[in-house]
């Protein structure tokens, strides 16, 4: 909506001295309104700051869909030169989808900008369709290897050599010209083809490139399918399908897009090395892109919730080659999370939820009437086919906490049939909340009773900062001897309340 914000940011367009941005923002705001004027503003300031930091090799790409993009469009103009518009790219996003008195909205736009002349382009191509290479490539040589004839001749004659017969063939009286398809002999990694044209035709013919037809009509060139890259990438993108509802790979975010799609968005638009910048980087699909493509990246979102995503992506998809990467603008330190809690309560439930790498976001934040869950970490102790168990994950942000809370909890992990629960604080828990917890008792995984841990653990965010995370049962991808090794070793002092033995049950060290 339009508020101060949008005012500030407008002052901050005008500062750019981009008369014809100012006004074209004004004209939006009164053919669209307020909504869409105050998110053309918003896309403005900051497509102003993308240009900025753009190198002259790279380029740019806004997903949007047909709300906007016309708007965009123009806007970009302005900001990025129209001269710089490469490409409007149309992403088939879904599959048939119904319209109320309308045509079926089934895809989304992609606005294509250099930075200049001279920006990072690396061809890519896509598969034939089989129908395609049936209908095509229907010829065959005696080896068997299918091949498309193409015409050796351009259209329009020309005086030079291009123009002269060759071989009793005259392509002028044809009001044509020999044109060498250097293109497909790059394909097939032909090199060293003489400069004149009658010499090259000869060299072809060597080669065994060249089909003579029968009725001796003009000999053609033999494009092989097996040497052939494909189909240069269109600007139509439909072999690249949405997201299946159930797939591992989504992850509930609403304008998250397939990983193979921004896979070859930055595969041609940039090299191993260059740095690839998502400013919306919503669920870190770029980020993934990016890092398995030998990039480096940078990625930047308003939310912990999109954050915590990422991170937990990262962790998934590269954890095990050591990656690290680094998170800037989320706390610290406890003042910092204290602040957070103070600001936007939501937020620090999501924020606290990844110190504990819990699960936050199942199509909808744990938000509201949630009945003591903020998060939930799943867990297997009984091999890869048996059910996910689960671990309830509560937070509380306040600067007063009671016992009363650690026994909501209890109930809450009996009433979900969970394994165990987690009670993170800000404040510092009270004696009587310890007691609370150590009698619960501990959660004992099948098979080994001697790993077994405590069914509530009381965590200070604080203690979380400092590296001292909570004792989770071992998952049926590591042994029991690998999890007894990975237990966190702590200081001798630390008031961790999860270090509290369970009264009249036998301690163990973690």
């Amino acid at each position: 909506s339009w508020n101060n914000s949008t005012e500030i940011e407008l002052d901050f367009v005008r500062e750019k001295r981009l008369p014809l941005l100012n006004d074209l923002l004004h004209s939006f705001r009164e053919a669209a309104g307020d909504c869409t004027g105050a998110y053309l503003v918003m896309m403005s300031a900051r497509l102003l700051e993308l240009r900025r930091v753009l190198k002259p090799a790279g380029s740019i790409y806004l997903h949007c869909d047909p709300t906007a993009s016309h708007y965009l469009k123009t806007i970009m103009d302005v900001i990025f030169g129209r001269d710089n518009f490469l490409n409007e790219i149309v992403w088939k996003r879904t599959h048939s989808h119904g319209g109320a008195r309308k045509w079926g909205a089934i895809h989304d736009n992609l606005l294509f900008y250099a930075n200049s002349a001279y920006y990072t382009w690396n061809q890519a191509y896509t598969p034939y369709t089989e129908k395609y290479t049936e209908e095509t490539y229907d010829s065959e040589d005696e080896d068997g290897r299918k091949y498309q004839p193409i015409t050796l001749t351009g259209s329009g004659p020309t005086r030079g050599e291009s123009g002269k017969p060759w071989r009793g063939i005259d392509p002028t009286a044809a009001g044509r010209h020999w044109a060498i398809p250097r293109k497909n002999l790059a394909e097939l990694g032909i090199g060293g083809i003489p400069e004149t044209v009658h010499a090259a035709l000869e060299r072809l013919d060597e080669l065994h490139l060249i089909y003579w037809p029968k009725n001796g009509d003009v000999p053609r060139f033999k494009r092989y399918l097996d040497s052939t890259l494909g189909r240069e990438v269109q600007d139509f993108i439909e072999d690249i399908v949405p997201i299946p509802a159930k797939s591992a790979e989504k992850l509930g975010y609403p304008t998250q897009k397939p990983l193979p799609l921004l896979e070859r968005i930055i595969s041609v638009s940039s090299n191993p090395g260059d740095i690839v910048l998502d400013p919306f980087c919503g669920c870190g699909t770029a980020i993934e892109a990016a890092e398995k493509l030998g990039r480096q990246w940078i990625g930047i979102d308003i939310t912990v919730l999109a954050i915590g995503m990422i991170e937990r992506r990262l962790d998934k998809s590269f954890g095990r080659t050591g990656l690290k990467w680094e998170v800037t603008g989320t706390p610290k330190d406890i003042n910092a999370a204290r602040n957070l809690a103070a600001r936007n309560k939501f937020q620090f439930q999501i924020w606290a939820c990844t110190l504990v790498k819990a699960d936050f976001f199942g199509g909808e934040p744990l938000w509201g009437a949630d009945g003591g869950i903020d998060g939930v970490i799943h867990f297997n102790d009984e091999g890869p086919k048996a059910k996910p168990k689960r671990i309830i994950v509560s937070v509380k942000g306040g600067a007063h906490v009671g016992p009363s809370m650690v026994r909501g909890l209890i109930g809450t992990v009996e009433k979900e049939k969970a394994a165990a629960g987690l009670f993170i604080t800000l404040a510092e828990p009270t004696k009587a909340m310890i007691s609370g917890a150590a009698k619960a008792g501990l959660y004992e995984p099948p098979g080994d009773k001697s790993i077994a841990v405590p069914k509530i653990q009381i965590l200070r965010v604080e203690d979380l900062l400092n590296g001292h995370g909570p004792i989770l049962p071992p998952d049926s991808t590591r042994s029991a001897a690998a999890f007894k090794q990975s237990r966190p070793v702590l200081p001798p002092v630390n008031r961790n309340p999860l270090l509290q033995p369970p009264q009249g049950r036998r301690a163990r060290t973690p």
